[in-house]
């Protein structure tokens, strides 16, 4: 299954850095959520796009995950020529990850 049937996210950035929050839509799927999305799957499924550091909360009392992932945007939307360098298309591509 996608990690979209489980969870919705949420997302900002601040120069050259994404925030993306994963949050269960029930909190009973919370426990699968955080042992399936690791920060070295997120890593993995980022590997073109993130260069740096992922940093991984567990925000228990609303059932969320929430990564921060350091030299992520190409250098953030002021240095880059890219057409969208946000952080906000990222939480739409990391809720398209398989978890079992």
């Amino acid at each position: 299954m996608k990690l979209k049937e489980k969870a919705h996210s949420r997302t900002g950035d601040k120069g050259n850095i994404s925030i993306i929050s994963v949050i269960a839509y029930h909190d009973e799927d919370y426990a699968l959520i955080k042992e399936k999305v690791t920060e070295e799957k997120v890593k993995e499924y980022f590997k073109e796009i993130v260069h740096g550091k992922i940093t991984r909360y567990e925000i228990e009392t609303i059932s969320s995950l929430n990564f921060v992932m350091e030299d992520a945007l190409g250098g953030g939307i002021t240095r880059s020529l890219a057409m969208d360098m946000h952080g906000k298309s990222l939480g739409s591509a990391l809720l398209e990850m398989e978890i079992d």
